[in-house]
């Protein structure tokens, strides 16, 4: 198998007709489909299917698309590094909106430093959702709070984080103590994430195991706009630390909740080691170095490295 029938098999795909892909790759189109029936061959399997509209492909040939384009960009950014003499490529890298105020900036500034010509792709999304994109090979590493979808993935457990409920002090209920424990919290007004949101999950567990229900008020999917109801008074919420650094602390008080089954496990999520780029395994490497660094300079609030 050569890396020049993977480039022809994907630009097909990609243009939908081998016309078209021969012309744009600069060979004859008979030349082209000899390479692509070479490859069929090899894998003993059929990857296209002509139709009255062109090519598509068939479900093995879906499945050798994403792998066949995952080998080009490797082998892509294995020539840039040799030909510049240092680690370059592109990597993605995933953080919930709970997270990217605390480490963000440290992680893109330690790129930076130690591996500028790698070039950085950040997306912010709910946990799920990046678990969704890691299995669909969207994202090579991200920073995840479950992995229940997870299909061969490395996963390296980071960091827990302890809960806080968070609101105006001057909120009816609100507790003014430094700890508290959650069935002091039946009478706060509370608002909180949906139950499609994995820091909701793990309230609700919480609460569940003292045998007390939350008296929630309104339930809204977006970290910025539940914070600005808080800042409004119109409600507490429970979030971990990490999610109140770009909160001026004036602005809000926050107690910790003393129980122990308050908290959220933080895992560094990839792809295998085998799938990751050169430039990916580095930063998956800088990843935990940061927010290692930052737990242990206090400056991730309410967090713990994982005993292992």
């Amino acid at each position: 198998m050569e890396l020049r029938q993977l480039r022809y098999f994907v630009r097909v795909v990609e243009l939908g007709s081998m016309g078209r892909a021969a012309s744009d790759l600069g060979v004859v189109t008979s030349a082209l489909s000899q390479q692509i029936s070479r490859l069929e061959g090899e894998l003993c399997t059929r990857l296209l299917q002509r139709t009255s509209a062109g090519v598509l492909p068939t479900d093995a040939g879906l499945a050798f698309l994403q792998q066949a384009q995952l080998t080009l960009r490797h082998a892509d950014d294995a020539v840039r590094a040799a030909q510049q003499a240092r680690l370059a490529g592109h990597v993605s890298v995933g953080l919930a909106p709970s997270t990217t105020g605390v480490l963000c900036v440290p992680f893109l500034e330690a790129m930076r430093t130690r591996y500028p010509d790698v070039r950085l792709r950040l997306v912010e999304s709910l946990s799920g959702n990046l678990g969704s994109m890691l299995n669909a090979r969207q994202l090579d590493v991200a920073v995840l709070f479950e992995t229940a979808s997870a299909r061969r993935w490395s996963v390296i457990p980071l960091l827990d984080e302890r809960l806080f409920v968070v609101g105006q002090a001057s909120l009816p209920g609100m507790p003014q103590g430094r700890r508290v424990r959650l069935g002091q919290l039946v009478d706060v007004p509370l608002i909180l994430p949906s139950h499609s949101h994995g820091l909701r999950a793990i309230v609700d567990s919480a609460f569940a195991r003292t045998k007390c229900e939350p008296r929630i008020v309104l339930e809204i999917d977006g970290l910025a706009a539940l914070m600005d109801a808080v800042r409004a008074g119109l409600g507490a919420t429970v979030q971990p630390g990490a999610a109140m650094v770009r909160v001026p602390h004036e602005q809000v008080a926050m107690v910790e909740i003393a129980d122990k089954s308050a908290y959220r496990r933080n895992l560094l999520a990839s792809l295998s080691d085998d799938e990751l780029s050169p430039a990916a395994l580095a930063a998956r490497v800088v990843l935990a170095d940061v927010a290692r660094t930052l737990v242990r300079a206090g400056r991730w609030p309410g967090a713990t490295l994982h005993e292992n």
